[in-house]
C-alpha cells in the first residue's frame, strides 16, 4: 500500500486535503436526491487506495450516489482523525474508511456513528466493530500464508526468512505477518528471523534489509507486507549484491512492485482486490441506508502474480491503477 512522506508539519497541513484517488476532484455521479457518501483513504497517492477509489466511484455512480474522497498524506491515526472529523461535520449519509489503527481510530469513528452516519470499514478494521455496518478486507492471514508458500517454492532447500512490515497495530498487516509466521513454524527447514518495522519508509526498509543481510548473509527469503516495504526491500537486496539469491515476496501490485517483478528483484506479488473492496463497501453502505440487510464481514481474495503470469489476462487484471 505510493504513500507520500512529508515532514509532520506539512503532513498535518495536508491532512484535510481533498483527493479523488487520482481521478480529479470529487466524484459527483449520482442524481438529485442520491445518497451522499465519503471515502477516507488510509493514505493519499497510494495505488491500492486509488484502485479502491475507482471501485467506490463506479459503484456510487451505478447506485445514483455522490462520493467525495479524501485522506491524509501519511498512514497515521493522528493525521487521519482530523480528516474524519472534517468529514463528519459535512454530514454525509455514510462513510467508508480504512482505519489507520485498530485501537486509536475507534473513538473518532464512534463520533461518526453517534452522529447517525453509517460507517463501513474497508481494507483495515477495528478491534471493536459493533457500531459499523460492515468490515470488508482481503483474506490477509491467507495472503501471508500464501507468501510463505511462494518462498517455499522459490527457495525449496529452506533457510532464514525475514518479514518487513509497516508498524504494529494495523489489522491487515498484523494478519499477514501472523499468517506468514504460522506457516513458517510448520516447516522446520525455515527459520523466521521475525518482523522489522519500517513505518512505510522505503529508505528505512532498504537500510534494515541491508543491515539484516550483513548480519545474516544466508537469508533466503523476505516477505514485505505492503508496497513500500517491498520497494525498500528490493533496494536493500540490490545494494547488498544479493539480487536473485534472496527471494522477495511482496504484498500489493502497484507500478513500483510490477517494475521490480519485471526486473527480477521481486519474485512474486500478492495482489489484493481493492476495486472489489470499494464496490462492496458502497453496496453495503447503500443497503444499510435503505434499511436492507447487510453482511457484517466480507473477505475478498487475492492473486499471486509472478513474472510468468504477469502478462496474462489474470495477471493484468490484478494490477493496481494510478488513475481511474
Amino acid at each position: 500500500m505510493n504513500r507520500t512522506r512529508t515532514t509532520a508539519a506539512l503532513a498535518g497541513l495536508a491532512a484535510v486535503a481533498m483527493l479523488a484517488a487520482g481521478c480529479g476532484g470529487d466524484s459527483s455521479s449520482g442524481g438529485d436526491g442520491g445518497y451522499k457518501l465519503a471515502f477516507i483513504q488510509g493514505v493519499t497517492g497510494d495505488a491500492f487506495y486509488v484502485t479502491m477509489g475507482c471501485g467506490v466511484q463506479q459503484k456510487a455512480k451505478e447506485l445514483g450516489a455522490t462520493v467525495s474522497i479524501q485522506g491524509a498524506q501519511k498512514f497515521d491515526p493522528t493525521l487521519q482523525t482530523p480528516v474524519l472529523q472534517s468529514v463528519i461535520s459535512s454530514r454525509p449519509d455514510a462513510i467508508l474508511i480504512a482505519p489507520t489503527d485498530a485501537k486509536s481510530m475507534e473513538q473518532p469513528i464512534k463520533q461518526a456513528t453517534a452522529a447517525g452516519i453509517k460507517v463501513v470499514l474497508v481494507d483495515t478494521t477495528l478491534e471493536n466493530t459493533g457500531d459499523v455496518v460492515s468490515s470488508i478486507s482481503s483474506d490477509n492471514e491467507g495472503g501471508g500464508a500464501a507468501a510463505f508458500k511462494a518462498i517455499q517454492q522459490l527457495a525449496p532447500n529452506g533457510g532464514k526468512v525475514l518479514v518487513i512490515d509497516n508498524q504494529p497495530g494495523i489489522s491487515t498487516s498484523d494478519a499477514r505477518t501472523k499468517g506468514f509466521d504460522d506457516a513458517a513454524k510448520a516447516d522446520s527447514k525455515y527459520t523466521n528471523l521475525g518482523v522489522q518495522y519500517v513505518q512505510n519508509d522505503p529508505a528505512k526498509a532498504a537500510q534494515i534489509v541491508t543491515a539484516a543481510l550483513q548480519k545474516d548473509p544466508d537469508i533466503v527469503g523476505i516477505f514485505a507486507t505492503n508496497l513500500f516495504g517491498a520497494t525498500g526491500a528490493s533496494t536493500g537486496v540490490r545494494q547488498a549484491g544479493k539480487q536473485g539469491a534472496v527471494k522477495i515476496v511482496g504484498f500489493d501490485a502497484g507500478s513500483d512492485q510490477v517494475k521490480a517483478l519485471q526486473e527480477g528483484t521481486i519474485q512474486a506479488l500478492i495482489a489484493q482486490q481493492p476495486g472489489t473492496i470499494g464496490t462492496d463497501g458502497v453496496d453495503q453502505a447503500v443497503k444499510s441506508l435503505k434499511g436492507e440487510s447487510t453482511e457484517k464481514t466480507i473477505q475478498t481474495g487475492f492473486t499471486i502474480v509472478t513474472k510468468d503470469n504477469l502478462n496474462s489476462s489474470e495477471g493484468q487484471a490484478a494490477l493496481y491503477k494510478s488513475s481511474c
